[in-house]
C-alpha cells in the first residue's frame, strides 16, 4: 500500500495475494514504481514442475519459507534455505524447484 508517493508499506503475514501470472503461486506486489518492483511470491503446494523464469533485470531474493534449488542455465545451482539471499544478474535464465510452503521477498531493479 502507498501511504504516502513513493513510500509503499505492507507485512510479511499479508492475506493479500494474486496469481503470479508468471507461476503457480501467487504474487503480493509491495510496489511498482520508478524502474523497481517489490513484493513477495508463495507456494502453498509445490509445483508439479520446475518453474522457468528468465530475468528481464537483476532480481534480488531472500527465502522466508521453505526451500529453493535454482538452476541458472551455463552457471550455478544455488541451494537457498529460509533465511538465504542471492542476487541473479539480468538475463539469467533459471528453473526454480521450491520446496512448499514457500516464500520469498523479491527486489528487481
Amino acid at each position: 500500500m502507498e501511504v504516502k508517493p513513493g513510500v509503499f508499506v505492507s507485512k510479511v503475514s499479508t492475506q493479500d495475494w494474486d496469481a503470479d501470472p508468471e507461476g503457480s503461486g501467487e504474487v503480493h506486489v509491495l510496489c511498482d514504481a520508478e524502474g523497481v518492483q517489490a513484493g513477495l511470491s508463495r507456494f502453498q503446494r509445490a509445483p508439479a514442475q520446475p518453474i522457468s523464469f528468465k530475468c528481464d533485470k537483476r532480481e534480488t531474493i531472500i527465502i522466508l519459507e521453505g526451500a529453493a534449488r535454482i538452476e541458472i542455465a551455463g552457471g550455478a545451482t544455488l541451494e537457498l534455505k529460509k533465511g538465504d539471499i542471492a542476487s541473479l544478474p539480468k538475463g539469467a535464465d533459471t528453473r526454480w524447484h521450491v520446496t512448499a510452503p514457500f516464500k520469498e521477498m523479491w527486489v528487481i531493479a
